[in-house]
């Protein structure tokens, strides 16, 4: 009986282990999903949205092929979408019926610019004849994948998704054989134990008398025929008993190591109904959930290859003296600072150089909060510590404007202004900053009277109605630029010419973002027109200086006039704040000088 105990605890051993191992190997389901479609458009564009990407759960691998070049870049699906605009462009989608995708054509411009190195993207990627990209993309991301713009985009798109071939059961089918095992081994042991014990002693045989012991003969030697080795030697009972232990411990062994995988094993107490979200380029977690605000237009990763292009672009452009250059990442004053500074410096190469934009650490970075354009973001660089020199001596921060008027475009800076007074609290880079219109009430002056106030104080010092707005002590243009420098440039002058000063708003964008404190971070822009004019008929003027240079005169008996560029960074407390306007940073170039016609 305790023989067929044991034999029968062993056969449910090998069928329960058995199960288990099936689990695992012939009655496990595919691990992958592979949805797959070849478009026959000719379309420039194809988009591939995170909502297709999403369409079953777990990171997804995407694989493009069909085309010798290959492009492909993911970003915010609205800034996809602005840039392709109206041009031909292939839409994938996922259809849960046939697990296959599919492939509509929608649009009608013919071709598209190469879209690489666009400011919109998050990460780009490139390959030839097969790209393969592995990414987990929030349903608000999007792929736009092209050849080269004009060519068709890649024909063969394919998504692979994880599929959940856990076996949870296996690990316990595989845990129970092993034990069933060991009961069949205990039984085994039992049954030979208790029938060796029920054998008894053996009866001795009677022993008769002795007799005369005979002479022995001699003991013949035995011989044995050795088999072949091939046909196995015949074992006796310890050997059967030695291989019987040995094949459970290695069945034992092989089910307890294939047992300790996770996939093998029901989760206990995991709690799958909530998870925290994951931060990505696209969300942030919030401080206040319930209010819906537009996303930032830029994340700080993207602000930092700006900068890292804009420095790019002002280094090369300034070595060599191209204002052509400028273009790519310039406009508006900032652009015309340096054209002007490149005039003057091709004509004396000891005037000094515009300040440089700093490569180094953002020490701010401030995008707004928009979907649509043009947008603005604003960006505070530092140029890196040079333990060489004196501390006191370092360049001070640069503040980048930066302005995107298309979707096409690139940002471009439009203010670069040298801070001097630390800016006020602002909001993080992950929640960005809403622009403010130019005539908001929000503030205590409107920016668009901002600059007009300024020119006031800047003519008319204390005498300007807005001169109790300002903040006078910290301000750094107002010594080199208000009425006591008039008046001491004046005086300094022959007594043959005389001088007129003119300060009027420039022709600019007032461009102006919130602060955390409900304040506005304003950029304005002036221009400074200081005209040289003999006062006596036939006496001659000789400009001096930078004035002298750009005009290229050396006497004249018309007069001279030079215009300057100033670019101004203000911070305007709110409205009912009992805080004055503040000058952050500034920023002065000459831009022409000439002889009056």
């Amino acid at each position: 009986m305790r023989f067929i105990l044991a034999s029968i605890a062993l056969v449910l051993a090998v069928l329960l282990g058995g199960f288990g191992v099936a689990q695992r190997t012939i009655l496990s389901g595919p691990d992958t999903l592979v949805a797959a479609v070849q478009s026959s458009s000719d379309a420039p564009v194809t988009v591939v949205s995170g909502e297709t990407l999403k369409s079953l759960d777990g990171r997804q691998r995407l694989e493009i092929g069909g085309s010798p070049a290959i492009f492909a870049a993911y970003g915010r699906t609205t800034d996809v979408m602005a840039w392709i605009g109206d041009a031909r462009h292939n839409t994938i989608a996922f259809d849960p019926e046939t697990n296959a995708l599919t492939s509509t054509e929608t649009g009608s411009e013919a071709t598209v610019p190469n879209p690489a190195g666009s400011d919109l993207w998050l990460l780009e990627y490139t390959g030839e004849n097969v790209l393969d990209i592995n990414v987990n993309l929030n349903t608000d991301l999007s792929f736009i994948i092209v050849s080269d713009g004009t060519a068709p985009a890649p024909a063969d798109i394919s998504i692979a998704w994880p599929l959940d071939n856990r076996t949870p059961l296996a690990g316990p089918f595989m845990a129970a054989g092993g034990l069933m095992l060991v009961i069949a081994l205990a039984l085994l042991v039992w049954a030979f134990m208790h029938r060796r014990r029920t054998r008894g002693p053996r009866r001795k045989s009677i022993k008769g008398p002795k007799s005369q012991r005979m002479p022995r003969l001699p003991r013949q030697r035995s011989y044995r025929v050795r088999r072949p080795a091939a046909l196995g030697a015949a074992r006796g009972r310890r050997s059967t008993t030695r291989m019987t232990a040995i094949i459970p411990v290695v069945l034992i062994g092989t089910l307890a190591l294939s047992g300790c995988s996770a996939d093998l094993w029901p989760e206990i107490g995991a709690d799958t109904t909530s998870a925290s979200p994951t931060p990505s380029p696209s969300s942030s977690l919030a401080a206040d959930p319930v209010e819906e605000t537009l996303p930032p237009v830029a994340t700080v990763r993207q602000v930092e290859s700006i900068v890292a292009d804009v420095s790019l672009v002002a280094e090369t452009a300034d070595a060599a003296l191209d204002a052509a250059a400028l273009d790519a990442r310039f406009m508006g004053p900032a652009l015309a600072l340096r054209t002007g500074n490149y005039e003057t410096r091709a004509k004396d190469s000891a005037y000094p150089a515009p300040t440089a934009i700093p490569a180094g650490e953002i020490d701010v970075t401030l995008p707004e909060q928009a979907e649509t354009w043009p947008r603005v973001v604003l960006a505070v660089v530092s140029s890196p510590p040079d333990t060489s020199t004196d501390p006191a001596t370092q360049a001070a921060p640069i503040a980048l404007t930066l302005l995107q008027q298309t979707p096409r475009e690139q940002y471009k800076v439009y203010y670069a202004t040298t801070i001097t007074a630390a800016p006020p609290e602002l909001a993080p880079a992950t929640v960005g900053a809403p622009r403010l219109d130019p005539d908001t009430k929000l503030l205590a002056m409107a920016p668009s009277q901002l600059a007009a106030a300024y020119v006031d104080v800047l003519n008319v010092g204390e005498a300007s109605a807005s001169y109790p707005l300002f903040d006078i002590p910290s301000d750094g243009l107002i010594p080199q630029s208000g009425v006591a420098a008039r008046e001491t440039r004046t005086a300094a002058l022959d007594a043959k010419a005389a001088i007129a000063f003119s300060i009027t708003a420039g022709d600019a964008q007032t461009i102006a973002l919130l602060s955390n404190a409900a304040g506005g971070l304003v950029s304005v822009y002036l221009n400074e027109t200081e005209t040289v004019t003999p006062v006596e008929t036939g006496a001659t003027i000789n400009p001096e200086g930078a004035t002298k240079t750009l005009s290229g005169i050396t006497g004249t008996t018309k007069g001279v006039t030079a215009t300057y560029g100033d670019q101004l960074l203000f911070y305007i407390p709110p409205i009912g704040s009992q805080d004055k306007i503040v000058l952050l940073g500034y920023t002065q170039g000459l831009l022409t000088a000439k002889e009056i016609e």
